[in-house]
């Protein structure tokens, strides 16, 4: 089964519900593509249009990959050798489909449960038979409606131990991959 993860930054919603484009992070490139290579993810993209971002992004991936960072860290150069950037979801799909020659199937997260959702133990059961999966994390305070509609399936929120549910997209990036690929899942 081959994994990639999209980082959306667009379309995402704010906490009015208002759909907008957020920026990128360091700390998102950094630590969703540690984490993404050690899960034996093939692919990490960071799904945003806007040009003085993906500039940004693109120094900050040169620096790890072809610059003195990558000199001085290997395994940071590791890590960010799978990072990709793309303009829209639909370039990384297209990107993707070219690549393994299958069919994508999109794979959503959300912190908000609906009709959709599907437990860890669910979809980590279905995975082996998927062949190629694209799995999605909103940036802001989620994906888009439309994004998740669109999923193939939506997997259940991570919950904690209380009420408070916030987590910072690399954290919930760390345990979905945990909860679906290692085996440990609730």
């Amino acid at each position: 089964m081959d994994l990639y993860i999209a980082l959306i930054h667009h379309p995402v919603v704010n906490k009015k519900g208002d759909v907008i484009c957020s920026a990128i992070t360091n700390l998102d490139l950094h630590d969703i593509a540690r984490a993404a290579r050690t899960y034996g993810v093939k692919g990490y993209y960071v799904v945003n249009p806007l040009e003085d971002q993906k500039i940004l992004a693109a120094q900050v991936i040169r620096h790890w990959t072809e610059g003195s960072g990558g000199r001085i860290n290997p395994a940071r150069r590791e890590a960010f050798s799978i990072v990709r950037l793309t303009d829209t979801l639909e370039d990384a799909i297209e990107r993707i489909g070219r690549e393994t020659e299958m069919p994508v199937h999109i794979l959503a997260t959300s912190a908000r449960k609906n009709d959709k959702s599907v437990t860890f133990q669910e979809m980590r059961d279905r995975l082996p038979q998927i062949g190629c999966a694209l799995l999605l994390f909103g940036t802001a305070w989620g994906l888009t409606s439309e994004l998740i509609d669109r999923a193939d399936y939506l997997i259940e929120p991570v919950k904690g131990c209380g009420d408070y549910n916030h987590l910072s997209v690399r954290s919930a990036v760390t345990v979905v991959l945990d909860r679906l690929l290692s085996g440990n899942g609730h």
